[in-house]
């Protein structure tokens, strides 16, 4: 049973636009997301070019976008979406999941990256993911970016650092939460956690962004572990 306070309902599915030149992918992707009833694919787009305009034009939750289209990259468009579209998240679909790349992905405001043909997870799950306030990642790219992080936590932890004045802005609740969107917990499954509601958690996690100026929850969190807050 899918719960009835989680975004995507049969009778409200999340709206979905997809973007990749391959024809036979951008199908696949798009027969599965139209399979489950609580998300639905109100545009698609094969280019850079065209899937600006479909941007524009249409409303929607989450954008599956590849980063290989014939006329540019994919993360080209991450930019253009939070503005014309600032509740929207994204995903980035691709055939390779390099770390570097993925970072990158994730430094723009993607908040998942799916690999092609993955065993893990299909495209209406990571949706779903994403637009509840989690993030979708595969198990072994999810590994391999720990296993970075803690070398680079390491490495800074042998240099004395100063604390940075802008984590002081943050509360002692915002931190809380911030934490808990580091570990990949929902909205609602912070507000559970820390009975309050997920509206109210909502709230601080956009205190989080003004206080942090960033705009996602990827780059909060990159921000504050960057930072010595974890």
């Amino acid at each position: 049973m899918w719960p009835d306070f989680l975004v995507g309902q049969p009778d409200k599915p999340v709206r979905v636009i997809v973007v990749d030149d391959d024809l036979h992918i951008r199908r696949v992707m798009a027969q599965e997301i139209m399979n489950d009833k609580r998300t639905m694919v109100v545009a698609q787009a094969s280019s850079l070019r065209e899937a600006k305009k479909v941007i524009r034009q249409h409303e929607f939750d989450v954008m599956l976008v590849d980063l290989n289209l014939g006329d540019g990259n994919g993360l080209e468009l991450l930019d253009l979406m939070k503005s014309a579209c600032p509740h929207a998240e994204a995903v980035v679909v691709s055939v390779v999941e390099t770390d570097d790349q993925v970072l990158k992905a994730f430094e723009l405001g993607a908040a998942g990256y799916m690999v092609k043909n993955s065993w893990f997870g299909n495209y209406a799950q990571a949706v779903l993911q994403v637009a509840n306030g989690g993030a979708s990642i595969t198990p072994n790219l999810a590994r391999r970016l720990l296993q970075r992080f803690d070398k680079t936590a390491t490495s800074a932890d042998a240099v004395p650092r100063a604390p940075d004045p802008t984590l002081d802005r943050l509360s002692a609740r915002e931190r809380e939460v911030l934490r808990m969107v580091s570990s990949g917990y929902t909205s609602a499954e912070i507000g559970e956690r820390l009975l309050i509601s997920a509206m109210t958690v909502n709230t601080h996690i956009k205190n989080i962004y003004r206080k942090l100026q960033v705009r996602t929850r990827a780059q909060a969190v990159r921000f504050a572990s960057l930072r010595g807050l974890f």
